[in-house]
């Protein structure tokens, strides 16, 4: 959707003089009226009732029963953050760092390992998790993930297990972690339900994507999203759940043409196509445009960082969470987005795709090293 003409342009200046504003309110509990047939067990929300579980943390508190309550993680070192036998679901997870490299959220990389699998069901750098994608902390509030202040950041997807689960933490950087604090909520249960899923999170990064060049009066045509940016692409019986993107710009105008395609069950042509960047974000025009940019986070979508929007240099958070419809698949799914329109234009991008799926492992791409995966600037 482009703001690059007046009418669209007049429609924003219209807007200028508006404060926006969003709110999510919890689903309210029907009220039993007199004579009504509904029963007490249909009207008690579960919290209410009797809970068939144990309820458990794991933390990084001093084990000596001091006030150290953190881990100090040197060089190449990976630490085990979590480690449990099942059944049982990881219902929260929450970290803060305290570490002097500048790009620390980018070199500390998270995975997670569900049912004894060798192979990362989780595995990415440790602020992308988190919708930090491009290495910096933003305050946000999201369905499933957040950073409050100062430096907090929280999961709250359900991640389930049937026998074992081990989540680990390494440091790739060249310097030391000084304190790393975990707390990571989970409650042990009986057995999980057969139709259970495993959760998946998968980093990916272009830095640049790669420019499809048009002929002068030669027609930018996409159809088949061969060239598009990939969330992930995954093999096997699931449903998305959505992403985290990181943007920074290396060219001027508006980043946001490219349309969402979303491949399912068949490789060759797309099954969803949307109708540009910013609206399958569920935001619109250009999020205000270079002018009129307003950050936004809501519920289940969001923009939460834009600065020096639609020039050269310029950086956007987003994220787009399809929980009130999961997109499902029976066998394949690939997940993409144009980067401009057609593919036409060279920008950074880093994300994160979080799905379930039957299985509890995926052979996930090679992360990038570490000194690949810090944003910086590429102009030709």
């Amino acid at each position: 959707m482009s703001t690059t003409d007046a009418p669209r342009r007049g429609f924003l200046r219209k807007l200028a003089g508006i404060t926006g504003f969003g709110a999510a309110a919890a689903a309210a509990q029907n009220v039993s009226q007199p004579g009504a047939s509904s029963s007490a067990e249909t009207e008690l929300p579960s919290y209410a009732r009797a809970q068939n579980c144990k309820s458990l943390k794991q933390s990084s508190y001093d084990r000596t029963g001091g006030n150290a309550d953190s881990w100090r993680i040197e060089p190449g070192a990976t630490r085990d953050v979590f480690r449990s036998d099942g059944p049982g679901v990881v219902t929260h997870i929450w970290f803060t760092i305290a570490a002097p490299s500048p790009n620390h959220l980018k070199e500390i990389v998270l995975r997670a390992y569900w049912d004894g699998s060798n192979k990362p069901s989780i595995e990415t750098p440790v602020g992308d998790f988190f919708g930090l994608n491009l290495g910096q902390y933003v305050v946000y509030q999201s369905a499933f993930l957040n950073c409050s202040s100062i430096k907090a950041l929280n999961s709250y997807f359900a991640m389930p297990f049937r026998r074992s689960a081990v989540i680990t933490v390494t440091n790739e950087a060249t310097q030391p972690v000084n304190a790393f604090y975990s707390n990571i909520d989970y409650k042990l249960v009986p057995s999980i339900p057969s139709d259970a899923m495993y959760f998946h999170a998968q980093y990916r990064q272009k830095a640049p994507n790669e420019a499809i060049h048009f002929q002068p009066g030669q027609k930018e045509l996409n159809k088949d999203g061969q060239n598009n940016y990939v969330f992930a692409e995954t093999h096997g019986r699931g449903h998305l759940m959505g992403i985290t993107l990181g943007v920074l710009q290396n060219s001027e105008r508006w980043f946001g043409e490219g349309d969402d395609m979303i491949f399912i069950d068949d490789q060759t042509k797309p099954a969803i196509t949307g109708t540009g960047t910013e609206d399958y974000i569920n935001g619109a025009w250009d999020f205000g445009g270079r002018d009129g940019a307003i950050p936004f986070a809501h519920l289940y979508n969001g923009a939460q960082f834009i600065q020096t929007p639609e020039h050269g240099g310029g950086r956007y958070l987003v994220y787009r969470w399809h929980a009130d419809n999961p997109v499902t698949f029976e066998r394949y799914l690939k997940h993409t987005i144009e980067h401009g329109h057609a593919d036409d234009r060279a920008d950074n991008y880093y994300s994160v795709c979080y799905w379930y799926q039957s299985e509890p492992s995926n052979d996930f791409p090679a992360l990038p090293p570490v000194e690949a995966r810090i944003p910086v600037l590429k102009t030709s």
